[in-house]
């Protein structure tokens, strides 16, 4: 048989969030954010639980042409927009609307030869300073675009860096409003974190909302708030097995390092489960873990394939038992990624993006049913291959 560990990735749970974060913001459009291969899930996996969103929003080319493949006909945003003149072509053939945050992309729109007027966000830079223009410049560059025949709409856009704290976007609200004042257009202004805690502001929440990590089951603003103060579900199950135990006795050690040493007699069980699987090396001795659906603990060090977990609370588990690194258990008890994430000192998002190739994932497509990786999912492994042999 093969190896236990594998992933599920929940649809039912996709459909919640999506319908949770529309809540959230009330009269506000949706984009489902889609980036990085929908956060690691695969675009194939969760397009059918995020169809029901407004609009899909994405960074690459590539993920438009598989969004679109998968028959979808509506809004599909490149939200850092295009990289070179030839890209403008795609988004022409694809109906792709797209970010402007410099004046390069604005020289490009303007050699462009095309018979369909593109629709653009135009992005403010209100204080991320990362992408977009400064305030100064912002009406300037909506006026030159405005100018082009190649520019059908302008939208307006920025990206909130504090949204996760309390009047973490007052100021940035402040620049945006001024920056945008009578300016004609749709606005999209927040994320996950704006959403979820400002999307009762009209000015907030705005025309659309971007939703994120949010859709995939984390808390944008954890510690502070968990999944379950948001209302929010795993998508993503992260699951494996007990392949062997071990009995210690006081003084033994565990693991690469011996950074761990029973104080008395401990029974541990052994996990196929490792770094080369994605699962974060720095997540030491404490980090919770679900066995038979029990919250117990990881202890020593995890290793390239393996990593061992305290038995001491579900003694009647053995080889064969199930072990949840993160996700939902099959007893329904949950483990939400956020708590490895943080043992491991990062976030969510990143355990979910670097799942390895090597871990097999399933689609859990309706409650209590599970699909077997497909097609789709078949193809999206070659294409992850090839371009892992082209980098």
């Amino acid at each position: 048989m093969p190896r236990p560990i594998h992933a599920t990735i929940h649809t039912d749970a996709l459909r919640h969030n999506l319908a949770r974060m529309r809540r959230a913001a009330p009269d506000a459009k949706v984009w489902a954010v889609v980036k990085a291969n929908a956060y690691g899930h695969g675009i194939e996996r969760v397009f059918e639980g995020l169809r029901g969103a407004d609009g899909f929003a994405l960074l690459d080319l590539e993920e438009a042409e598989r969004v679109r493949a998968l028959g979808w006909r509506g809004p599909i945003l490149l939200l850092e927009g295009v990289f070179e003149p030839r890209d403008l072509e795609t988004c022409s053939r694809l109906n792709l609307w797209h970010a402007v945050h410099c004046d390069e992309q604005i020289d490009m729109l303007a050699m462009h030869k095309t018979h369909q007027p593109h629709r653009v966000f135009l992005k403010l830079n209100s204080g991320m300073n990362r992408l977009g223009f400064t305030p100064q410049r912002y009406r300037a560059a909506w006026t030159r675009l405005a100018a082009l025949p190649q520019v059908e709409e302008i939208s307006m856009v920025t990206h909130f860096s504090d949204a996760d704290v309390e009047g973490g976007i007052e100021r940035q609200l402040q620049v945006f409003a001024q920056a945008t004042r009578d300016l004609p257009g749709e606005r999209t202004l927040s994320n996950s974190a704006a959403a979820l805690r400002c999307g009762g502001d009209p000015a907030a929440r705005a025309d659309w909302i971007r939703p994120g990590i949010a859709v995939y089951g984390s808390a944008p603003d954890f510690p502070t708030h968990d999944i379950g103060h948001w209302e929010l579900r795993p998508t993503m199950t992260l699951a494996s097995r007990v392949i062997g135990t071990q009995q210690l006795q006081a003084g033994d050690a565990v693991g690469y390092g011996s950074t761990f040493r029973a104080a008395g007699p401990l029974r541990i069980g052994v996990v196929a489960c490792g770094y080369a699987d994605g699962y974060p090396r720095h997540c030491g001795t404490g980090t919770p873990v679900l066995v038979d659906g029990v919250r117990t603990r990881i202890i020593g060090r995890v290793s390239m394939d393996m990593l061992s977990v305290d038995l001491s609370p579900v003694p009647d588990a053995g080889f064969g038992s199930e072990v949840t690194l993160w996700g939902r258990a099959g007893n329904g008890a949950l483990l939400p990624i956020d708590e490895p994430a943080q043992a491991a000192g990062t976030l969510g998002y990143e355990l979910m993006c670097a799942l390895a190739q090597r871990v097999p994932v399933a689609v859990d497509s309706l409650e209590g049913q599970t699909q077997q990786p497909n097609a789709a999912d078949a193809k999206e492994t070659q294409r992850t291959q090839s371009r892992q042999q082209d980098g």
